[in-house]
């Protein structure tokens, strides 16, 4: 993996945790769409580190 590649993963998964800011101004009904958005992204940044 090349510094630049971490950058863009890094940046991905910085993207991801930010989709849980804000949280808890939210209805907890609403946390369960939140949380599926931010796994979804995670596992595909996750993914892509080794090109899976």
């Amino acid at each position: 993996m090349t510094d630049r590649d971490s950058a863009i993963d890094d940046e991905a998964i910085n993207d991801a945790v930010a989709g849980l800011n804000g949280l808890d101004a939210l209805p907890v009904a609403d946390h369960v769409e939140r949380y599926d958005t931010v796994h979804v992204a995670l596992t595909a940044a996750l993914a892509g580190i080794d090109k899976v």
